[in-house]
């Protein structure tokens, strides 16, 4: 049997190409093979004739290459989801019993256990016979609740969202979160439910596979503890807004300077005011407020004690993902360190932007004075888990779109792990321009997509609050672009794995 594609070459001769090429050629006869069955997530009208082929060639490749094949028949599975019972997931069904016993001689964390872990995870018609094989493996429990959630049907009457990734493992929750969760998930349609549901299974599958895809080319992930880490904070009492920086502050509504009170701020120039409630000064409105109450995920990030979960699990894992940093190759001590050398602002407070629950915003207050750091987040429990473990760091709940600093006010700003996760980033880095002063100095980590479409395929899946239909990344040329229109002059960058770091004074 052979299938032809348009270059006259077929599927047969890629597939040899795959078993036969030297180590060095292996990724590129790879993506060779991929191109002609799979385009970013849609299958090619040869996936279906090629699916025995893949499986024939599996039998007879070295172990070396069974993980890439393994990955593509993933892939193809994929590409027909939600359908789980699609022509091509039928085709690949076909290999069960061949997946099964190679995974029963497998050892955890080995590469082909990954790859076979994520291909299995796209068959729930046999989820029990899966589990009995990946159960006797030991595997680490991660690794297993990412299976074992994958394989799973959604039950709406009993049905967790928004807390699945990067595993079910992850997520200890008490009976009182829980009761949170039922109360906010009650409220949606079963249409929302589904939705949701389906992009926790994406996004679960998404880390499922770059792991995988990583492991095959390179070997082994390993993980880098935090050595600096997080107690997960502790209870804070009310504390009163500084006026510290009162002179840099504007109204975000109309720019209007505003009148710092012990509770509260007003603005002199128009009717808006601007409540302080735990030591953290909102210049969120209400109606910003029934807007991310619209967002099912938003609600999972809604929970006291969320800032633990995201500095010691969340954050690192979409590291590992968005940075291909599957190997370690950039620590915390790395991101530390490049803070320290490179926050070197201009007089004038410095905002910490997008700040979560301080991990860095600590950092950024050793290397230029807590008396000096405004944090800025959207999510409150963030900025209260923020606010008990640096108290001399005034926090704040704004928009990143709308900042509440007049013009040239800042000297410096640091946007750390978060261009990406912001609904307009050029948006951003325009007002970041803006409140800059002269000399002023912008330290920014973010991730430019990766140049093998695969592993870009499985960055863009992930789908988390502000980005339900899959994150957006960026070329660095792109992020320059909008640096230099922003009035900003790069003077660093590098970018190992699809890491960018970025340093830009104003002019």
């Amino acid at each position: 049997m052979s299938v032809t594609t348009a270059a006259d070459v077929t599927v047969s001769d890629l597939l040899d190409a795959v078993i036969s090429a030297p180590a060095v050629r292996l990724d590129a006869e790879f993506l060779r093979l991929v191109d002609a069955l799979w385009d970013g997530g849609t299958l090619t009208g040869l996936a279906l004739p090629a699916v025995p082929l893949v499986l024939e060639r599996l039998d007879r490749a070295g172990d070396d290459r069974k993980g890439h094949l393994l990955v593509l028949l993933g892939l193809l599975a994929e590409a027909e989801y939600p359908d789980t019972e699609g022509p091509v997931t039928a085709a690949v069904r076909e290999g069960l019993d061949g997946y099964l016993a190679l995974l029963g001689r497998c050892a955890k964390g080995e590469p082909l256990t990954l790859a076979l872990l994520y291909l299995l995870s796209h068959l729930p018609g046999d989820r029990e016979r899966v589990l009995a094989v990946a159960g006797g493996l030991g595997l680490d429990l991660d690794d297993l609740t990412r299976l074992d959630r994958c394989l799973q049907s959604l039950d709406p009457d009993d049905v967790v969202l928004g807390r699945v990734w990067p595993s079910p493992w992850e997520w200890s929750l008490s009976e009182s979160e829980r009761d949170f969760d039922r109360g906010w998930i009650g409220t949606l349609t079963p249409e929302q439910i589904t939705a949701t549901w389906r992009g926790d299974t994406r996004s679960v599958l998404a880390y499922t596979g770059a792991k995988a895809y990583w492991a095959v080319r390179h070997g082994r992930p390993t993980v880098v503890a935090d050595t600096r880490g997080d107690d997960g904070g502790a209870a804070t009492g009310a504390r009163e807004v500084t006026t510290r920086h009162a002179d840099a502050f504007r109204c975000p509504t109309c720019r209007g300077e505003l009148e710092f009170g012990a509770d509260r701020v007003t603005c002199r120039a128009c009717p808006a005011a601007y409540p302080v409630a735990r030591g953290v000064l909102d210049f969120l409105s209400s109606a910003d407020e029934a807007r991310d109450a619209d967002d099912v995920l938003q609600n999972a990030a809604g929970m006291q004690g969320i800032g633990h979960y995201y500095e010691n699990v969340l954050r690192p894992a979409f590291l590992r993902v968005m940075g291909s940093n599957w190997g370690g190759a950039v620590t915390p001590a790395d991101e530390d360190a490049y803070l320290l050398d490179h926050t070197r602002p201009a007089d004038g407070p410095l905002l910490d932007l997008a700040a979560g629950a301080g991990r860095w915003t600590a950092v950024v207050a050793e290397a230029a004075g807590a008396g000096r750091v405004v944090a800025l987040d959207v999510i409150t429990p963030m900025l209260t888990d923020l606010a008990a473990r640096l108290p001399e760091v005034e926090t704040v709940r704004a928009s990143a779109l709308r900042l509440p600093f007049g013009d040239a006010t800042l000297g410096g700003v640091n946007c750390w792990n978060a261009l990406q996760a912001l609904p307009d980033p050029k948006a951003a880095i325009d007002e970041i321009g803006r409140c800059l002063r002269p000399g002023g100095v912008l330290t920014m980590l973010t991730f430019r997509w990766s140049p093998d479409p695969v592993y870009r395929y499985f960055q863009h899946a992930h789908s988390f609050p502000g980005s339900p239909d899959g994150i957006e990344l960026f070329e660095p040329e792109q992020i320059r672009g909008w640096l230099d229109g922003a009035g900003l002059v790069v003077r660093e960058e590098s970018r190992p794995g699809t890491f960018v770091f970025v340093t830009a004074e104003k002019a």
